[in-house]
């Protein structure tokens, strides 16, 4: 059968001889996938608690023989643990009043042991603190952490911190250290496309029934579905977009601001969005609302689902030279409304609001913040064996097999995601260009595509060079936050949204933030994830430096022409430039496979578009010249 063929390659496991041999196979299979997960929502939970100062809770976390390496300061086991985090974060904890302490770790890379007992994990780093008393510290890095499955569940067996950059608000940060030195990988780029790989030996027997495996699926497909919502919504706020926000809600819906401010239905909805200004963006206007680190908490019902996570506004006027920051804290509830997800209430905590040009050291310009907004504790899957259909209704393992693969599947499109901005950080251009699929395509900004993983490596070498020194002076960062998967119906194709956050830091000036967007296809190619075109939008906006941020922008003079390609690409020319290609995604030939970033595989009223792609059901991709092409057989794209 093709489902069965498309699980095989997808390396997680396929047995046809009895029932209880499926059975038990699908259920290891489950349990996989749920620990890739599990190790997320372990580093995720972390961050969100150091944000409130819970240092034991944070400490409980960690395995009984476990490891922080923080720069170069280490600690052993969950009481020193402990100890150092409460140390290290001295008043600037999120407890003092006015304080502030917001641990952001995204872009979470992850490999599952063969065993499945442990996993490795990559993410970047961002610290933003403040004690209220006119101290602050920013700093930034990379993690490359482990985790090991115990009898108590998934632990944090080591988390080994690696400090880049590092200051003050005032002057902000340049490089901790002579150089930026290449973090080791744990991976390879075969490796990234396998986030589970192959079982190996027999499936243990399990206890667990048909329904309660279907349920345990069905959770993470919700779980899939809600994340996907929660990052829409952020990117309709930058965008003013307050028609498509509205149509996320259910009519009953609610927003809560802080303790005191609430409004109701969908009219309060809408009341609540022209806070930040009118619809849409007008020149010079900044509206970013960028959401990190969320966990998502489905109910058993699969009707009901919250969500916990940070949010980080970048707001600003180029035109009055006006710019603050935001931080909050959401904890939001959600709704199955006649098939769709959908807010039920936004429940928004503001942690700090700041000028900009002031900082947040003093406690920002909002009354501080005393509550915190109970916690998500989803470190350990639940047992869904009560709710949903009943086993009778439930026996073909093929399909339990698809609907798996579909969420497996967002997974290894966010560590391929994750995995390009790693490698491009590091401009280490044959790795970057090994993550493509045999015939897919990069945009290189300014030039063109580039089609082929050797011409997509050789184009990297053309624009950056072939040498470079072992320890850097300067980096920009590519954080590819917030992704929106929509994953086909057999999970082995899917088109991704993600941010580009890119936070730079050098030697000898301030670093800054710079914010593109990527629209980006994914496909699974000889059992592995492997990208099939990198697009961006670059850039939405930059800061001209840390002291001007991102409201120092000037206008651009629109009698001057429009800028030509980038010189290297003369030398090495693209497949097809950018004025061949022309406006992109404007309109497509087969509306049908248009879907919204909204909700995987429905359609509502959203105006963010995102094409399919090839798959072994027909989707269709987008080719160079605009053209519509359909899928091979076995779930690979060629161009026309």
């Amino acid at each position: 059968m093709l489902v069965r063929a498309c699980f095989v390659v997808l390396a997680l496991g396929l047995g046809v001889t009895d029932a209880t041999t499926e059975l038990n196979e699908l259920a290891r299979d489950i349990e996989r996938v749920e620990s890739v997960r599990a190790v997320k929502n372990l580093q995720r939970t972390f961050s969100q608690l150091g944000g409130f100062g819970k240092w034991a809770d944070m400490a409980a976390l960690f395995s009984n023989n476990a490891t922080l390496r923080w720069g170069n300061e280490t600690a052993n086991g969950p009481a020193a643990i402990e100890s150092w985090l409460r140390k290290d974060a001295g008043k600037m904890d999120g407890i003092h009043p006015g304080s502030l302490d917001t641990v952001v770790a995204e872009n979470p890379l992850v490999n599952l042991a063969v065993d499945g007992r442990s996993a490795k994990a990559r993410w970047n780093g961002l610290r933003f603190m403040g004690d209220g008393l006119n101290g602050t510290r920013i700093q930034g890095g990379i993690y490359e952490n482990e985790y090991a499955l115990t009898p108590q569940g998934w632990k944090i067996s080591l988390i080994h911190y690696y400090a880049m950059y590092a200051g003050p608000y005032v002057g902000g940060w340049r490089n901790v250290g002579d150089g930026i030195p290449i973090i080791p990988y744990h991976f390879t780029p075969d490796e990234t496309g396998i986030p589970v790989p192959p079982a190996v030996g027999e499936a243990p027997t399990t206890n667990a029934s048909v329904q309660e495996l279907e349920n345990r699926i069905a959770r993470m497909n919700a779980e899939d579905e809600v994340r996907n919502l929660q990052h829409a919504y952020g990117y309709y706020v930058d965008r003013r977009m307050w028609n498509d926000v509205v149509d996320l809600f259910a009519t009953d819906a609610s927003i809560s601001i802080g303790k005191t401010t609430t409004f109701s239905g969908l009219g309060g909805v809408r009341e609540a969005m022209e806070r930040m200004g009118p619809e849409g963006l007008t020149q010079g206007i900044n509206n970013d609302h960028a959401q990190f680190g969320v966990l998502v908490d489905v109910d058993p019902s699969r009707k009901k689902a919250i969500t916990r996570g940070v949010e980080i506004a970048m707001l600003g006027d180029a035109n009055t030279r006006a710019a603050s920051w935001e931080f909050n804290v959401f904890r939001n509830h959600f709704v199955k409304d006649n098939g769709l997800w959908k807010f039920k209430s936004l429940e928004i905590t503001p942690l700090i609001v700041a000028d900009y040009y002031k900082g947040w050291g003093d406690g920002g310009t909002a009354p501080a913040n005393s509550y915190i907004p109970p916690f998500i504790n989803i470190t350990m899957p639940k047992s869904f064996a009560r709710a949903g259909r009943t086993a009778a209704n439930t026996t073909d393992f093929a399909d339990l097999k698809r609907r798996l693969l579909r969420s497996a599947a967002y997974d290894g499109a966010e560590n391929e995601s994750h995995a390009y901005g790693y490698f491009l950080d590091d401009l280490d251009c044959a790795r970057m260009g090994a993550l493509f699929a045999k015939r897919g395509h990069k945009a290189s900004p300014f030039a063109g595509f580039y089609i082929t993983p050797q011409r997509v490596t050789d184009a990297c070498f053309a624009s950056w060079g072939t040498s470079h020194p072992t320890l850097r002076s300067s980096i920009s960062f590519h954080w590819r936050p917030q992704p929106v998967v929509l994953v086909s119906d057999d999970g082995r194709s899917a088109t991704l949204r993600a941010r580009l956050l890119q936070p730079s830091t050098s030697a000898t000036k301030a670093g800054s933030f710079n914010n593109a967007i990527y629209h980006d296809q994914m496909v699974l190619e000889d059992g592995k994830w492997r990208l099939w075109s990198v697009t961006i939008d670059e850039f939405y906006w930059q800061s001209s430096s840390w002291a001007g941020g991102w409201s120092a922008a000037n206008p651009r003079n629109k009698s001057e022409p429009n800028p030509g390609p980038a010189a290297w690409s003369k030398k090495y020319p693209p497949d097809a430039s950018i004025d061949a290609i022309g406006p992109r995604e404007a309109n497509f030939k087969d509306p049908a496979h248009v879907v919204p970033v909204s909700q995987s595989g429905q359609r509502t009223s959203a105006g963010v578009l995102l094409a399919g792609v090839c798959s072994v059901q027909g989707h269709a991709g987008l080719g160079v010249d605009g053209e519509w092409i359909s899928g091979a057989a076995n779930g690979a794209c060629d161009w026309k």
